[in-house]
Parts: structure tokens; sequence; C-alpha cells
């Protein structure tokens, strides 16, 4: 028995289901505004596609960082004031980009981007699930990483489209953004809490994300496929932009951004599509559809082809979506209930580990090889990286006995 008590989720409303959803959307959407305007960026300040990488590594960094220091943190606080806190950050980060005058205020608002996220990611996610009536309970899973993955397909989307045919560029993705942040906090402001402790509050003190003894058999698995995932997702939003423009001579920025938010897209629709599917047959099933769409990914960069790129996108959605879900269902099931967002905030330490480790290998190669063959080196290593995870799970999963006749 614990001294933490949970506010029941079996409301008679579900507007604060539907709420959560879109201020953790909202806040995502924020995380990839600058992926289709890193051209402008580069051709404004003047820096090389590997500095590209390390602004969009710094970002990721500032994820981990705080998912790493106050990962659970909302399990004491409560959720509400974590979200809060993620949607200061956020406004701050669309601030420095608003008033961007160089490199300094880029590193700034990804760092304060990072934080964003690093606050959302798993304390949303858990909010999301916790705020579901109960007629929507079985799907509240599926809810919170859809609003994840289109939060970060729609902010490439929404930047490529204001940059392509709208004025001021590099100013109007920023200003929209804001608007939206703030009808965010307006409903952050009225959320039910879902945290309530029956005693004293503990002591709030920092402590890295950590996985409780009994579910570690479920997070290892998940957390390896969640970074062959995310190793995709961080070559999309940093470098697809440039690769389409270098390669396969696409400069529309609105083009560049609906390919990035049809790779999103695609993951959502592959978590829809997991159903009844185990976690134990749809993470290995996921890892080889990720290595097919990989494969086609490189395919793209070979013949110089834009549908095959954007086939290889969506099929890498698909396979990244049933994955992720099914990873983090199991991991959120198994955690138990006083430790979720802590168990939560570690799986996806090692997803944006997978985001931002390999992008910026990708940034150095491509100073030696240039950026098509540095991309094609990058999809080699990550198919045989999920296609090793895949072979692996799929041996782990236990064979049902044959029965006689």
């Amino acid at each position: 028995m614990t001294n933490d008590q949970r506010a029941p989720a079996d409301r008679p409303r579900s507007w604060p289901y539907a709420a959560a959803a879109y201020v953790f959307a909202v806040v995502m959407v924020g995380t990839t505004l600058p992926t289709p305007l890193y051209g402008l960026y580069q051709e404004e300040i003047g820096f090389s596609s590997l500095m590209v990488t390390v602004i969009f590594a710094v970002y990721a960094a500032g994820v981990i960082a705080v998912l790493t220091v106050a990962g659970g943190v909302s399990d004491v606080l409560g959720r509400r004031p974590v979200l809060l806190a993620g949607l200061g950050c956020a406004a701050a980060s669309a601030l420095c980009f608003l008033f961007e005058g160089g490199l300094p205020l880029l590193f700034a608002g990804r760092v304060l981007s990072g934080f964003s996220a690093g606050l959302f990611t798993g304390t949303a996610t858990v909010a999301v699930m916790e705020l579901a009536p109960r007629h929507r309970r079985g799907r509240a899973s599926f809810a919170a990483t859809a609003a994840n993955m289109l939060g970060l397909g729609c902010g490439p989307l929404l930047a490529g489209l204001l940059a392509e045919y709208a004025p001021w560029p590099l100013r109007l993705p920023y200003l929209v953004h804001l608007g939206l942040v703030a009808v965010a906090t307006c409903l952050t402001l009225v959320l039910p809490e879902t945290v309530r402790h029956a005693g004293p509050r503990p002591a709030l003190r920092p402590r890295r994300p950590s996985v409780p003894a009994e579910t570690r058999s479920v997070f290892v698995p998940a957390a390896l496929a969640a970074f062959a995932g995310f190793a995709m997702f961080g070559l999309f939003t940093s470098v697809a932009p440039s690769f389409m423009a270098q390669t396969l001579g696409v400069h529309n920025l609105a083009v560049s951004g609906l390919v990035v938010f049809l790779t999103f897209a695609s993951s959502t629709v592959g978590q829809a599509s997991l159903g009844g599917v185990p976690a134990e047959r749809a993470l290995p099933l996921g890892c080889f559809v990720l290595v097919a769409g990989l494969a086609a990914i490189g395919g793209s960069l070979l013949a110089a082809s834009l549908p095959l790129l954007v086939a290889g996108a969506v099929v890498a959605g698909v396979g990244q979506g049933l994955l992720f879900r099914a990873g983090l269902s199991a991991v959120s099931a198994r955690a138990p209930a006083d430790r979720r967002g802590e168990t939560t905030s570690a799986f996806f330490v090692v997803a944006y580990l997978g985001i931002s480790l390999p992008v910026v290998g990708v940034g150095a190669l491509s100073l030696a090889l240039g950026l098509r063959d540095a991309g094609l080196v990058f999809s080699a290593c990550a198919m045989v990286l999920a296609g090793s995870i895949g072979v692996w799970l799929l041996r782990a999963v236990p064979r049902r006995p044959r029965t006689g006749a």
C-alpha cells in the first residue's frame, strides 16, 4: 500500500481528456517547427549541415537532461504544475526564435524547446491516460501517443506552409505557435489534477528515471525498439529537407514539411492499426516494417526519387508507430502506479538518445562523404539495428504449446 492516491479517471465528461491531448500536441508542434526552416537559417547565418545536426542534438540533450533530472517530478508535484512549466518553456523557445539574430538564440530556443518536450513527454502521456473516462480507457494510450506524433508532424507542415506562402517566413510560424500555446495554457489551468497524496507530500528531490525491477523484462526490448524508431525520426526532423533540396532538387518548403508530416502521420496510422495484436508480436513486426521503410529511403537517395522517399517515409512511419505504441503500452501497464511517470520518462530517455546520437553522426559524415552518402550509411546502419532488434524480439516471443490430437 502506498501513500499516493490518484483521482479517479472515470469522469462523466471527456473534455479534460481531449483538452490534455490538445495541450500535448501543441507543445510537440513547437519542437519541430524549425525543421523546414533550417535551410533559411543556413542562408541567413551561414553554417554547415553538421551545425544543423548539432542544433538538433542540443534540443535532444535538453529533453534528456530534463527527463534524467526530473523524470518523476509529476508523481510528487502533480501533473498540472509540470505541464504549465513545459508550456512556459515552449513560449520562451518561440520568443527566442522570434527575435533570433544568430546562432546563440537558435541554440537557446532549441534548448528551451527540449526542456518543454522533456517536461511533457512522460507527464502528458500519463495525464492523458489518467484523464480518460471509462469508455475511452482502452484507447487512452493511443490518444497519448497520437497526440505526440501528430503534434510532431504538424510542426514542419505548419512552418513549411507559412514559410512558403505567407510573409515573414522566420517569424510568423512562431507567432502562430505562441497563440496556440496561450490557448493550451488556459486549458491546462482548468484541467483536473490526477495526483493526490493521502498523507504529507513526499519530499521533492531530483532523481533520475529508473525502471522498477518488475518492469525491466518488458522495458528493455521496448526501449531498444523505440531507439531504432526514433533514430529514423531524427533523420527526418533534422536533415531530411536538406536531403530533398540537395539530392532530389525539392526546394519548396511546404513539400518538405509535408513529407516530414507524412512520416509522423504514418506513425499514428501504425499505432491505430495495432488493434488487438499483443505487444510481444507488434514489437518485432514494427521493427521489420521499419527496416522495409529504411530500405526505401536509402533507395530514394540512390535513385534521386521523391516518390520513393515518400513511400519510405510512410512505411517507416507505420513501423515506428507499431513498435512505439506497443512498447509504451506494455511499459505503462507493468509500471507501479506511483512510479508510472518516472518509468515512462525513462522510456523516453532511451527514445531521445535514438533521435539525437545517430543524427549527429550523419552530420559529421556529411562533411567527409556528402549528405547523400551520409544518408546511405545512416539508412544501412539503422536497418541493421532495427532488423537485429526485431530478430531478437521475435526469438524471445514465447511459443504456444502444441496441442495433441
